[in-house]
């Protein structure tokens, strides 16, 4: 393979691991506490890039665990639900 070609090939990699990571950076709804959102924001004001946990975040996470309305997905939702054989032997 040319050298152009190489380049190309892996630019074009490069680009499509970028575009998956970006694709997935939202998904996941990160798990915010008083202490992450500190950290994050003196991150952002010392190297000017700071973490997911903003104190609004926190304080909605916060909220949402006192509560007990935490948001489950459904790997959770089916671990909680589980009628399983260890189950019905503990009880």
């Amino acid at each position: 393979m040319s050298q152009p070609m190489r380049t190309m090939t892996t630019a074009l990699a490069l680009i499509l691991f970028i575009a998956a990571d970006l694709a997935t950076a939202g998904v996941l709804d990160p798990d915010c506490t008083a202490e992450k959102a500190a950290k994050g924001a003196a991150m952002k004001a010392t190297v000017g890039v700071g973490g997911r946990c903003s104190p609004k975040e926190a304080a909605a996470d916060t909220a949402k665990r006192a509560t007990g309305i935490e948001d489950k997905g459904p790997i959770e939702k089916r671990r909680d639900d589980d009628k399983g054989v260890v189950k019905n032997v503990v009880k």
